[in-house]
């Protein structure tokens, strides 16, 4: 069907659907490229992005599923009828597989799963036990591995024969086993192609290969990638049985999810990622869930300036200043908050190391909030010529930016040991915190030097 090439994307594939043009979808989906398609499904309303993937072939409408987000791909599957979904499921690589079901519905992802072949269904099961941000939950499981007696003529014989399956493979290596399952050794396919046919893997295959157990982290992961220079790795179990493979692009991808959830979580967007295609109610709760608790928390900070308000009234000088030691102080804890989740992140720290922590950042605390405390303090005292200003001044921020990073390094690690999320709730607790003190420092020192001021 021709197609305007004026129109935005969007209307171009509501125009497609509409006129149930499947090979004119597939191939405009295909030339469009992963960010414009997500854009383009994005503006579609639910019945025609249901229609759209019905339409499509299951492995060309699984490429859809690829291309765009996590939450819009949990958008797209939960209105799908269970088997056609399934259908779908069933063409993505067994990773992605788990990462979609694990974020429906237990409901609607165990539907889908009755639905799936017997096989695929059974990986997605196993992976979906790991945690997401471990081996096991990065591991891909389509990669070539066979046994070390076979020899290269039946590993090519293999390849040939399952040359469709395997082409949607990424190869770099096979990995052979024992007969036990147990990983023995890697051979790179490009040895493969010059070996005599009649060679047993064994005499060609790398011995004592690199691997990474099922339950290494993210961070391990980071880690492993950073000291060798490899397309991928293996991943075995507690018996060093082979259970999948590990791909550089995977953990980096996995990298890159987990900062965009700490940057939400530290932005108050809470229950996952948000798009503006979600339904409006939705976001609207979302975020009102985390708003409604600062209001709370606002509320104690504002009670401190209440117990004080004559105190403020006499100095109103004083009110000035009041934000921006609290504003200074904040952002000196959220310094410290960003290093503590790092820290955490690359496993430098753990959460029971309280002492170091507040040893470190109590220390820059002291250095920060003399210098800040004398800057701001000279200020006050030339605005006012009162030099009994800049002391309470400068004093109360020096103290409350101490209070400020000492707390912001240690609250990551008390959330972990609580098992909370620290990105989640550091920052408006941290805030929280930072007023409170701040105000009660600034209005207490200057309640006992009234008369000066």
């Amino acid at each position: 069907m021709p197609t305007d090439t004026n129109e935005a994307p969007w209307e171009v594939v509501e125009q497609l659907v509409a006129s149930r043009d499947a090979a004119g979808l597939s191939d405009y989906l295909d030339d469009l490229g992963p960010s414009e398609t997500a854009r383009a499904i994005s503006r579609l309303d639910e019945t025609c992005r249901n229609d759209l993937l019905i339409l499509l072939d299951p492995r060309d409408a699984a490429e859809v599923i690829e291309d765009v987000s996590d939450a819009q791909a949990v958008e797209l599957i939960e209105d799908l009828p269970a088997d056609r979904a399934a259908s779908i499921v069933d063409q993505m690589p067994s990773d992605e597989q788990a990462d979609l079901l694990g974020d429906l519905d237990e409901e609607d992802a165990e539907e889908i799963l009755r639905e799936m072949t017997p096989d695929e269904a059974r990986t997605v099961r196993v992976l979906m036990t790991y945690e997401p941000d471990s081996a096991g939950g990065i591991m891909v499981t389509e990669y070539l591995r066979y046994g070390q007696n076979a020899t290269v003529e039946d590993v090519t014989r293999d390849l040939a024969q399952h040359r469709e399956q395997y082409a949607r493979y990424d190869i770099q290596y096979i990995y052979v086993i024992d007969d036990a399952s147990r990983l023995v050794g890697v051979l790179p396919l490009r040895e493969l192609l010059f070996a005599p046919h009649a060679a047993p893997l064994r005499e060609l295959m790398i011995t004592d290969p690199l691997s990474v157990p099922a339950t290494a982290s993210l961070e391990d992961l980071e880690n492993f990638f950073d000291q060798y220079d490899l397309f991928g790795v293996s991943v075995v179990d507690a018996g060093r049985q082979l259970v999948g493979v590990v791909l550089r692009s995977d953990v980096e991808e996995a990298a890159a999810d987990r900062t965009t959830r700490q940057v939400l979580g530290l932005s108050g967007i809470v229950g996952g990622e948000e798009l503006r295609s979600m339904p409006v109610m939705v976001r609207s709760g979302r975020r009102l869930s985390w708003l409604s608790i600062n209001v709370v928390l606002n509320l104690v900070a504002a009670g401190v300036i209440a117990a004080y308000q004559d105190t403020l009234e006499a100095a109103i000088a004083l009110a000035v200043f009041l934000p921006m030691i609290s504003d200074m102080s904040g952002c000196s804890g959220n310094q410290a908050v960003a290093v503590s989740m790092r820290e955490l992140t690359l496993g430098l720290i753990r959460p029971n190391e309280l002492l170091r922590v507040m040893l470190k950042e109590a220390s820059v605390g002291l250095i920060n909030g003399i210098a800040l405390g004398l800057l701001l303090g000279g200020l006050a005292m030339l605005w006012k010529s009162n030099p009994w200003l800049g002391v309470v001044v400068g004093g109360a921020l020096a103290v409350n930016t101490v209070v400020a990073v000492t707390m912001g390094g240690l609250l990551p690690l008390l959330l972990k040991r609580l098992r909370l999320d620290p990105a989640l709730v550091s920052g408006p607790i941290l805030t929280t915190i930072t007023d409170m003190c701040g105000f009660f420092i600034v209005l207490s020192m200057a309640t006992t030097m009234i008369e000066k001021l």
